[in-house]
């Protein structure tokens, strides 16, 4: 494959324009971005480049809903097959009225390096639906989970591709598509999805891996500069699963969590909040909004507060370059996928801001759902401690790489985890070659 260039192989503008028309988009494009300058840095095989450039498959279905006053609804699903070069695809599926299969494009593309630089036997795949999961009954989402699952059907599979939860989606939800996948091929089938309920196949240490992880990142972030989590003040934007964890396990060692954000607002306390007391409340009343001693801060001050570390653990797109040359932070870990853009992570590593990229800093869940997918498989399962332990393991191991191959190369810390994953891509991608040649 690396020696000539087949009749199709995108060497001109021509997939360029067919990318862009299919799956343009901010984030897309952004990602397509970086995946350029880290094969720029690795010389990697144009043919490689141009495959990994597009989804391998992308579908779109209607999901008809009967609601409950028995109208019927059809909402737009989506699923997004990157890569299986590496192994099955993997990848969350969420439920957002702002879903879009560009957007889903993205993500998958994001999940197959996340699963090459985490050395992963897991490619990249990416599912949605267009949809306000606030405005569903439990009943009405129950419908649109079962036939969502319904229309994928084959496309998904413990050896095909293996969806976990996301955005608007849970335990649940999974227990949801692990049911109706099962019903569907005639026999259980736990290894369908990950993020399960513990009862039904789920692993210990799921649930707060992605938080977990971030905290992990930041460990070994802050040991370069010559910081310790002790003593250091944090500003977490996101308290949904990734945030609120990565907020406990930060206090537990230490941080000081001064100030959170969510769909109500942030709060924030320079003193320091207390989190285990922050959760007792959002789980009482939904939000952080409100919360006995704190005072509330929009979203554009809560990122350009005076701190230690900044956690991005919400959705895209929120560091840009309108707001990059005032973040006060010294270390940024994304806990969201694609929280800050091209020419924000320009303006900020010309600035000495150290960003552990979302390919690197949220693969805690992803580890741990390859866990719980290898478990569920054999039907042989691990304690929260092996869990952790080992998910430490391999997330630390990959920090090392990329810090390596950053300052080998001399670039920042995003071009250098994409180039480490696009670098076993490539050499895998080599070895299979292409078929039918």
């Amino acid at each position: 494959m690396s020696n000539s260039v087949t009749p199709n192989a995108p060497t001109s503008n021509h997939s360029h324009t067919e990318h862009e028309e299919l799956y343009q988009g901010e984030m897309f494009d952004n990602t397509i971005k970086i995946l350029d300058n880290a094969a720029n840095v690795i010389n990697c095989d144009p043919n490689v480049l141009a495959r990994l450039k597009r989804p391998k498959k992308a579908v779109i279905v209607s999901v008809p809903v009967r609601m409950d006053d028995y109208r019927v609804k059809v909402f737009t699903g989506f699923r997004v097959q990157h890569s299986s070069t590496l192994g099955p695809y993997k990848g969350g599926i969420r439920y957002h009225q702002d879903v879009s299969l560009s957007e889903v494009a993205a993500l998958a593309t994001l999940m197959t390096f996340k699963c090459s630089l985490l050395n992963l036997p897991l490619g990249g795949g990416k599912g949605g639906v267009k949809v306000d999961p606030t405005k569903l009954s439990r009943t009405e989402k129950q419908n649109l989970t079962r036939r969502y699952t319904s229309e994928l059907g084959t496309l998904i599979g413990p050896r095909v591709d293996i969806p976990a939860p996301d955005m608007g989606t849970d335990a649940q939800t999974m227990a949801w598509i692990m049911d109706t996948y099962s019903q569907e091929v005639g026999n259980s089938e736990p290894g369908v999805v990950t993020g399960k309920p513990i009862e039904i196949g789920g692993s210990l240490g799921r649930n707060g891996a992605t938080g977990l992880g971030v905290v992990f990142i930041t460990e070994k972030a802050l040991e370069k500069i010559g910081m310790k989590m002790s003593g250091i003040t944090m500003v977490i934007q996101g308290f949904g699963n990734v945030g609120s964890h990565a907020a406990l396990y930060a206090h537990q060692r230490g941080a000081k969590v001064i100030a959170v954000s969510d769909v109500s607002g942030g709060i924030h306390n320079p003193s320091g909040l207390n989190v285990p007391e922050l959760l007792k409340y959002v789980a009482e009343h939904k939000v952080v909004r409100g919360f006995p001693g704190s005072e509330p801060i929009s979203n554009e001050d809560l990122l350009t507060l005076k701190c230690d570390v900044l956690a991005p653990c919400a959705m895209e797109n929120q560091i840009s370059e309108t707001n990059a040359h005032k973040i006060q932070a010294k270390i940024i870990t994304e806990g969201a996928n694609g929280p800050t853009n091209n020419a924000a992570t320009k303006i900020l590593t010309e600035r000495d801001v150290m960003i552990c990229p979302d390919i690197l800093a949220n693969g805690g869940g992803v580890i741990v759902s390859y866990f719980e997918w290898v478990q569920g498989m054999q039907q042989f399962f691990w304690s929260e401690n092996e869990v952790n332990d080992r998910m430490k393991q391999i997330i630390n191991g990959a920090f090392d790489k990329v810090w390596e191959l950053k300052t080998e190369k001399k670039v920042d810390m995003r071009t250098a985890a994409m180039a480490q994953a696009v670098r076993r891509l490539e050499r895998a991608m080599l070895l299979r070659g292409l078929y039918p040649r």
